[in-house]
């Protein structure tokens, strides 16, 4: 157990309350998982919209002054942003505050965090694999993570009731908890998100724009993703470089592949690849967590 209070937490500090960082405040109130919320950023704008729609009580464009009273701190920001927010907060993290992030990679981040906070074993790495293509504290969802997967990074230099309430917290607002090392969280978001986001990004530029007008609902559903952030996607490549490539090649490969067998009209094999494919994907059918991830 983790104290007697309905709360996990007195005080949990958001750094950027966009979609993400403004729906986990939302979860947090809604499900008594903190007894305040602050939020920190340098958008007023945002701030304010947070503080309206209930994701936060306090709005700080101070770091001190947001992060210094936390039991828990989360860096809710792209992934360029958190590795330098971790330097910037670790002057006011003490002992016993808990550190985590929803960033979409993580051994960059987890070893960043290691090595820069003064307290490593407080730090635990996160990734809600949740998300929207739309952008802002505007769009933020109170229920984001039901029914959600979230995957946690712990290491051994994680302190067991870092690790325990984040998990908990985690729990608290819908998601079920996977705990994988960062490398084989880096090596699988490559495959089931990265390449996806990549795939939709390719699809859009190669599509003639005199062709726009007739695109069809199975389009729009393929390339949904396309219209997340470009500036967002470009840092989360530049990562994980080494498993994003990895998994482009073995799409380029399957492509070639495929290609080979239309050119010479060889319909055994485009057949034998689509069998592949779609049983695959009725497995995929199968599984009950959201799919939208689109951090």
């Amino acid at each position: 157990m983790i104290g007697k209070s309905k709360f996990i937490f007195k005080r949990v500090t958001i750094v950027g309350v966009g979609l993400m960082g403004g729906s986990l405040g939302l979860a947090l109130k809604k499900n008594n998982v903190a007894k305040e919320v602050t939020g920190l950023s340098h958008r007023k704008a945002s701030l304010e919209k947070a503080k309206e729609i209930g994701a936060i009580d306090v709005g700080q464009a101070d770091v001190k002054k947001a992060v210094e009273k936390a039991d828990l701190i989360v860096l809710s920001t792209p992934v360029d942003d958190i590795i330098k927010l971790l330097k910037t907060i670790s002057p006011y993290v003490k002992r016993g505050m808990i550190v985590t992030d929803v960033g979409s990679t993580k051994q960059e981040i987890v070893e960043a965090a290691e090595e820069i906070l003064p307290y490593p074993g407080n730090f635990v790495g996160s990734h809600p694999l949740v998300g929207s293509e739309k952008k802002g504290v505007a769009n933020a969802k109170e229920d984001l993570f039901i029914d959600s997967l979230c995957v946690m990074t712990p290491t051994n230099k994680t302190s067991q009731m870092s690790k325990a309430k984040v998990q908990q917290m985690w729990k608290r607002v819908g998601a079920e908890v996977k705990n994988l090392n960062p490398a084989d969280h880096d090596d699988s978001l490559a495959y089931i998100s990265h390449l996806p986001h990549l795939v939709a990004y390719g699809v859009m530029e190669a599509l003639p724009d005199k062709y726009l007008e007739l695109a069809t609902q199975g389009l729009r559903d393929t390339t949904r993703i396309a219209a997340s952030s470009p500036k967002m996607w470009n840092d989360i490549c530049m990562s994980n470089v080494k498993n994003v490539v990895k998994s482009l090649d073995e799409l380029i490969a399957c492509m070639s592949e495929l290609r080979l067998a239309i050119i010479n009209r060889d319909d055994k094999v485009l057949t034998k690849h689509f069998t592949v494919a779609k049983e695959k994907r009725d497995k995929i059918a199968k599984v009950s967590h959201k799919a939208e991830v689109t951090e």
